[in-house]
């Protein structure tokens, strides 16, 4: 079992949406975790939002932090300084907010993976240009 996983957006939707072309991946990465998954506010932000017309999504996503699953130790203001440098250093890919903050708690947990569907996490190193190590599926890949 996997631990101390940092969880993105795009695998949250997916879990959620049994629509989602990433679902059964989603579902089968999941179960090979152990919890908590830790993210930020942004991100659940996010996955709110996206998950606004499944019905019952944005409850899901709330439940999950409830049972303990999912945990939120991230705390922008502490590190608004930080995410900041990233948003304009990776300003021209563009990153988003909730990138930038994952971008900062995989600096924070040094031995986490991230837990994502956007291959951008290739391009966002962290500090002293370290890859971030990411948990990605295949298809994520551009060519």
């Amino acid at each position: 079992m996997r631990q101390q996983v940092l969880l993105d957006t795009g695998p949250l939707v997916a879990l959620v949406n049994r629509r989602d072309q990433f679902h059964q991946w989603a579902k089968t990465e999941w179960e090979q975790i152990e919890p908590p998954l830790l993210t930020c506010e942004a991100v659940i932000t996010e996955a709110s939002f996206l998950l606004r017309s499944v019905y019952g999504g944005q409850q899901a996503v709330v439940s999950l932090i409830q049972r303990g699953i999912v945990q939120i130790p991230f705390c922008l203001e502490e590190e608004v300084e930080r995410v900041g440098e990233l948003l304009n250093r990776y300003r021209s890919v563009p990153i988003s907010l909730a990138d930038a903050c994952m971008v900062r708690m995989a600096e924070q947990y040094a031995s986490s993976y991230v837990l994502t569907i956007d291959s951008d996490f290739h391009i966002y190193p962290k500090e002293k240009n370290q890859k971030i190590p990411v948990i990605i599926h295949s298809d994520s890949f551009v060519s």
